[in-house]
């Protein structure tokens, strides 16, 4: 166990606010001791619940005070109560979900509300028309069918060896409860444009809207006004910000936006036909003028601070003459990067507490490192926000599934076949993990494939995630099988030779090594399978041994950036992971294998390579 976990309580787990991109006053955290049962599948619900579990940490983790394995054919349930704040009255009263894996079912007093699919996303459901007044009774079914199903799950598996870790089932992030007006603020995106010193903000509401809903949008920096501008509800509207300050890992600068609901007078109403004046403007220049300049009546229906960065992700020339490369705010910077899982002894994909969670950063920010990949795995927001605000570039894996003979092997000419209905769920959950995230402007780049797990339809699935998102690369496999070099905006090997292979050179992307390294190093007293023996790529016998390892194989890598144009390396990995014991740190992070101050003397001289 970790030194955060060993803090955990049912008073402090995970007490942050759960929605730094989109931040309201009110709100309620339902984290804490709950009642818990495990059943079969078929079973009706228990007639009593006398076992507890701590949310929001999964059925098999050790914080969960529950450790125990769910297997396809049982059911997980969840219950407490709750009641809501007088001060509450007359809003609407939403109920929020972090992420469950793998399908919930959610029940208020008794009667349905909704369902969801889907473990690494957040959700939520409207529970007004179901509450009462006093104690009201929330419960929660979960389901996971985890490595006999073919959904999205990453690396869990029901018999966790080398690389496969143990299943997570159940509610894994925070559950909350939020006031809104009937209408309300639903989306905030802002995706910025540094060539033309502009924000483009698009704003959801959660209806339709009248001739005098009206939204007002206010950037500042450092608490100065720098944009400001009223648009109609559910509308795009383009925000100029001069000179602007670029976001960058050395100087990771935040501007504050804030989204206000507001009434305004009627702009139409002094014309001879209000409504046919309105249907012609809509959706036009004109409107979007007309907007601006109306007047706002009273104050504020609805309120939300988000915030926003100025930076751009491409490709263009680099330090190699014909080899393109991956351009920051248009300049070349190589991305040093990790492999980052995200996993903890104690409490599996959930980090112990909020402090856990950007220890890790902060060790690979001190370490020189400027990026990480986000392996297969989906944070909650907050870790995210923290990557924002640290200066820490990501590259952002879907999370794997597919059934076993779905995997490309090294010797594949083609990927595997899925269903409809797979390839429906697939697109579904990438969709709204995008959604969830396309906000964080840490994140640069999306990961599609990883090494072949369930690799299906690459060029559909990174087609959708471009749609969904053009401001970002797309990586639409990550080593093995380049499936789909057309609409990959980068070509990534992986190399866990002992000295890394170099990339063939691409005419039209930049090339970069996905992963590489793996070096292996056990300390006693600090391993998840002791009685193991560990044997995943290479192992190291001492300390030396393992610095010698790691320097000859980084010591290539920028040798490779010189010489070859590469553009990014990712390093396997932070911390150790169960039965492997390649990380920097152990898996408890009591261990540091390298000191952070010998792995940034080491990347130093990648900040002296220049594109011409």
């Amino acid at each position: 166990m970790t030194k955060w976990g060993r803090k955990v309580t049912a008073e402090n787990a995970w007490r942050s606010y759960p929605r730094p991109q989109m931040a309201r006053e009110q709100w309620q955290n339902l984290n804490g001791s709950w009642d818990y049962a495990l059943t079969k599948i078929s079973a009706p619900r228990p007639s009593r619940m006398n076992a507890k579990i701590l949310v929001p940490f999964a059925v098999e983790s050790r914080l969960s005070g529950v450790g125990r394995k769910v297997l396809p054919d049982d059911r997980i349930w969840y219950r407490r109560n709750f009641t809501i704040p007088a001060n509450w009255a007359g809003q609407r009263i939403k109920l929020h979900f972090g992420a469950v894996d793998y399908e919930a079912v959610v029940q208020v007093n008794g009667s349905y509300v909704g369902g969801h699919k889907g473990g690494s996303d957040a959700f939520a459901f409207d529970i007004t028309d179901y509450l009462k007044p006093g104690n009201n009774e929330l419960l929660v079914q979960v389901t996971d069918p985890t490595t006999s199903g073919s959904q999205p799950r990453g690396k869990q598996t029901l018999e966790p060896r080398r690389i496969w870790y143990t299943p997570v089932s159940g509610i894994w992030q925070t559950v909350w409860l939020e006031p809104v007006p009937t209408l309300s603020i639903a989306e905030v995106r802002a995706t910025p444009d540094i060539d033309k010193g502009t924000l483009a903000v698009d704003v959801a509401l959660s209806g339709p809207t009248a001739a005098t809903d009206a939204v007002r949008l206010t950037a500042r920096s450092q608490g100065q006004v720098v944009a400001t501008t009223i648009l109609r509800g559910n509308r795009r509207t383009v925000l100029s910000i001069p000179n602007a300050r670029l976001w960058s890992p050395n100087d990771p600068f935040l501007y504050d936006l804030t989204a206000e609901l507001v009434k305004v007078e009627n702009p139409f109403a002094d014309r001879p036909n209000p409504n046919q004046a309105q249907s012609n403007a809509r959706l036009t220049n004109a409107e979007e003028g007309i907007y601006a300049k109306a007047k706002v009546v009273g104050t504020a229906v609805d309120k939300v601070e988000t915030y926003f960065a100025m930076r751009k992700i491409s490709v263009g020339p680099g330090p190699k003459e014909g080899q393109p490369a991956l351009l920051l705010n248009n300049k070349y910077l190589f991305q040093n990067g990790v492999l980052d899982q995200g996993w903890w002894p104690e409490s599996l994909l959930t980090p112990p507490s909020e402090e856990a969670a950007v220890s890790d950063i902060l060790f690979l920010k001190k370490a020189g490192f400027n990026m990480l990949r986000k392996h297969i795995k989906v944070e909650p927001a907050q870790y995210y926000h923290e990557a924002d605000r640290l200066g820490m570039l990501i590259w952002q894996d879907m999370p794997s599934g597919g059934f076993p003979d779905h995997a490309v092997s090294g010797s594949s000419e083609r990927e595997a076949t899925a269903s409809s209905e797979q390839m429906a769920q697939y697109q579904d959950e990438f969709t709204r993990i995008i959604g969830n995230l396309r906000a964080f402007p840490s994140i640069v780049m999306w990961v599609v494939n990883n090494e072949g797990w369930g690799q299906v339809e690459s060029r559909t699935l990174s087609q959708l995630v471009r749609s969904k998102d053009p401001s970002r690369l797309v990586n639409a496999t990550s080593g093995w099988l380049d499936a789909a070099p057309d609409v990959s905006s980068i070509y990534a090997i992986h190399t866990y030779d002992e000295v890394p292979r170099t990339p063939k050179a691409q005419k039209d992307r930049p090339i970069v090594i996905g992963e590489y390294g793996g070096v292996g190093l056990s300390v006693d007293g600090h391993l998840w399978f002791p009685e193991r023996r560990q044997n995943i790529y290479q192992i190291a016998q001492t300390s030396a041994d393992y610095e010698t390892r790691y320097t000859r194989k980084f010591n290539e890598i920028v040798r490779m950036a010189k010489e070859n144009g590469l553009s990014a390396a990712v390093y396997t990995e932070t911390s150790d992971v169960e039965g492997e014991v390649n990380g920097f740190l152990t898996y408890d992070r009591e261990v540091v294998k390298i000191p952070a101050e010998k792995l940034a003397d080491l990347a130093a001289p990648l900040k002296e390579i220049k594109a011409p």
